[in-house]
């Protein structure tokens, strides 16, 4: 006997008057169950088995309803709702057979996305896919996507976004802030090169003149105890790992020497 429960979609199998299992709509379908039809000890476990497909199929169609998923995030889905692997494995293939799941469907979406509304390069998103499961083929596909020209145009506005942060920075330390932001983002170096020549920076003198000066009277005031030679040693390799301009340091320095006369 079939019994509709009052959940939508699921039913009550009854065996020689007693109840046995349940099952879903889909499959009462596939397997043509029928009122009065014999069930054997093989058969129910066929149908137990197809059951918890079909429930863990429905919780995928739930998740992958939200946004496109690898094969490992759903695996890892449904892990998580304590399903055991075998029935995640038939699942996983039904979805595959659906097209429900493709990681180079989702891989080439993953780029395209992150190339109009991301400021990642191909190593960052080479990254992030591998940890969402994406295997090296289907990875290097998708990023035939990125071009040069495309990586151009997202990592100089990335650049120009830096250049905007580090504008008070000395100018040196400006141009590698900007570098690494670009690598660190997953840009390769040569790349970088283009981006910052694209920018045509070029340092406000009387900035760079008012950061030197403030930043050197700290450092000449921390070597005070030292001698004048050691200290002058001291402050010009400070200003220098800071990105400040060799010359201007030494021009600096030499006014300091006069000053202090």
């Amino acid at each position: 006997m079939i019994e509709a429960q009052k959940r939508s979609g699921r039913y009550n199998v009854y065996l020689d008057g007693a109840y046995a299992f349940p099952v879903s709509e889909s499959v009462l379908v596939d397997f043509r169950l029928a009122k009065g039809m014999e069930v054997n000890k093989a058969l129910t476990a066929q149908l137990i088995d197809a059951d918890n497909v079909a429930k863990a199929y429905n919780r995928a169609l739930d998740y992958l309803s939200q946004q496109l998923r690898t094969e490992k995030e759903v695996r890892d889905k449904l892990a998580d709702l304590e399903i055991p692997a075998e029935t995640i494995a038939a699942t996983l293939q039904r979805l595959r057979s659906l097209a429900l799941v493709d990681d180079a469907h989702y891989a080439a979406s993953y780029v395209r996305t992150m190339m109009h509304t991301g400021d990642k390069g191909p190593r960052v998103i080479r990254q992030n896919l591998r940890h969402k499961g994406v295997l090296e083929q289907p990875i290097d596909e998708a990023l035939t996507l990125y071009t040069t020209e495309e990586q151009l145009t997202v990592g100089t506005a990335v650049a120009a976004k830096l250049a905007k942060r580090y504008q008070r920075q000395p100018f040196g330390t400006q141009q590698q802030k900007i570098r690494q932001g670009l690598l660190t983002r997953g840009f390769d170096n040569d790349l970088a090169t283009k981006m910052l020549a694209t920018l045509d920076l070029t340092p406000d003198e009387d900035e760079q003149w008012a950061l030197l000066v403030k930043q050197g009277e700290k450092l000449w005031h921390r070597y005070r105890t030292l001698s004048m030679r050691e200290r002058q040693y001291k402050t010009k390799q400070a200003l220098y790992r800071k990105g400040f301009n060799l010359d201007d340091i030494s021009r600096w320095l030499a006014d300091l020497g006069e000053s202090a006369q």
